[in-house]
């Protein structure tokens, strides 16, 4: 039963914390064949709140890999006009999106790399409105966690495989704020309040640029965008919906100065990308473009990465995490963005938040672009916090203040 009810509660978590499910709002909840036991919880949890109407989308990451496996080129570009109207459904419906993350890290090593990004890139396309409205926070949309035995096996391979998944149950219950003897929703809402506390920290200074040093051979200068805004836990809707997108969370994060970044960064953990994971790699900026990478492996995935189209040799996200965080104590390698990047420093490649420069939300493309905003149809984050990560920020008439010593704030 104590599982059972931690079930529960993270179910209730998504629908009350993640996406704050509003009187007569339609939900789409996206949910892989690993996550069903999840996805009904969520579904009565959010009826319960009073749902209008609920659509699980499934997906199936086998099916998925036999696709791209046995399916030609030509197919996987043609992407079905039903995908297109379904997204553009969910929007006029003003739905708000759940999904479940349920990884296989590695299980597309062997795919052709080639035919992975030309249909990625189709997909991107064909619903780079649907991105645009999601990432623009037209409405409130949240990420949570569901453990199976094909990732649990690998985060932990000591282990047998029913203690595995067990353990990686309880590690996500765990970074998520679920307990059995406390109210989820208390917890999020005190955590929430201390990170707005650093948010505001971060934007009185109003720094210029970031300074990022470790012994692993990171030295890089981030510059921010003018009027930028840190960001971090919740969030508001467009529509003045509060709702906080990742489950769990630990970042602050903001916009750079899309040709802003100089130097090199090292990755420090692992990136699980479209079932591929790309390992000890590294990146070189010059006027915030990726001029030199390389990776030990799976090298071809992140070419595929920076090869998507002109924003993604651009970063479109910095964000700062303190070194002795919840996540990064546990000691795990989730091999899974959402819980990875909560445990260190990390960027994205690719598409900015327009949220994260004043008044970017109501703003055109266009201009945002001109303030040096990137755009791209990927988001990909990747980690290099550290143990000894420096961070000095420099203000707007050239105070050095800083930030993160020995991996930690001090501010």
């Amino acid at each position: 039963m104590p599982k059972q009810q931690l079930l529960e509660k993270l179910a209730d978590l998504a629908v009350k914390v993640g996406v704050n499910v509003q009187p007569d709002q339609t939900v789409v909840i996206r949910a892989t064949t690993e996550t069903k036991t999840l996805a009904r919880l969520i579904t009565e949890a959010a009826y319960v709140a009073g749902a209008k109407r609920i659509h699980v989308n499934w997906s199936d990451d086998y099916i998925s890999r036999s696709g791209l496996n046995h399916m030609k080129v030509e197919t996987l570009e043609d992407i079905p006009a039903w995908q297109i109207e379904q997204a553009k459904y969910s929007i006029d419906e003003g739905a708000c999106f759940i999904s479940i993350a349920s990884p296989i890290p590695g299980l597309n090593a062997g795919v052709d790399p080639m035919k992975m990004q030309r249909a990625s890139i189709a997909m991107q396309k064909a619903l780079a409105f649907f991105q645009t409205h999601v990432m623009g926070n037209k409405t409130q949309w949240t990420i949570v966690a569901a453990s199976n035995p094909e990732w649990a096996t690998q985060v932990f391979p000591k282990l047998p495989e029913a203690e595995a998944v067990e353990a990686l149950w309880h590690a996500i219950f765990e970074a998520s704020r679920v307990t059995l003897d406390t109210d989820p929703v208390k917890n999020w809402a005190a955590h929430n309040a201390i990170l707005l506390k650093r948010n505001k920290t971060l934007n009185d200074l109003n720094f210029k640029s970031l300074h990022f040093q470790n012994s692993l051979g990171t030295d890089l200068v981030v510059e921010l965008v003018k009027d930028h805004v840190w960001a971090g836990g919740g969030e508001h809707s467009t529509q003045g919906v509060y709702f906080n997108p990742n489950i769990p969370t630990e970042e602050t994060f903001t916009m750079p100065y899309k040709w802003g970044t100089q130097g090199k960064v090292v990755a420090t953990k692992p990136l699980n990308y479209q079932g591929k994971l790309i390992e000890d790699f590294y990146l070189v900026f010059k006027d915030g473009q990726v001029i030199d990478y390389d990776a030990k492996k799976q090298k071809d995935a992140l070419t595929n990465i920076l090869n998507t189209d002109d924003g993604s040799k651009y970063i479109g996200e910095i964000a700062l995490i303190s070194h002795d965080s919840p996540i990064s104590n546990t000691g795990i390698l989730f091999l899974n963005t959402l819980f990875d990047e909560n445990a260190s420093c990390h960027m994205a490649l690719g598409r900015a938040y327009p949220m994260n420069i004043k008044d970017g939300v109501n703003t055109p493309v266009e201009s945002l672009k001109e303030a040096g905003y990137n755009h791209s149809m990927v988001h990909v984050d990747f980690m290099f916090g550290s143990a000894d990560m420096e961070v000095t920020g420099t203000t707007h008439d050239g105070r050095k203040i800083k930030i993160i010593e020995k991996g930690d704030f001090i501010i």
